[in-house]
């Protein structure tokens, strides 16, 4: 796994209401939510970014307001018609 040193302010880790240990995790979870937002990373590799299962990543997408599927309104219309 590839290490990248982050210098923050010293007050950084009490704004993101996570105990100085787990700001490294917040972050980089945080930061695999983004790059799945931005298309940059598929799902299961922003989880193992994030360093969890695609199962409790997915549910966290939405904790953090970002669609874990995206379809257009006649795409879902398409996909939802009973045949």
């Amino acid at each position: 796994m590839s290490q990248i040193l982050l210098l923050i302010p010293d007050e950084s880790p009490s704004t993101l209401h996570v105990p100085p240990p787990e700001a490294g995790d917040e972050l980089r979870g945080l930061a695999a939510v983004k790059l799945f937002e931005m298309k940059r990373l598929s799902s299961g590799a922003a989880a193992r970014m994030a360093g969890i299962l695609r199962t409790l990543f997915l549910p966290r997408l939405g904790d953090c307001g970002v669609p874990a599927f995206e379809m257009s309104e006649d795409e879902f219309q398409r996909e939802t018609r009973l045949v």
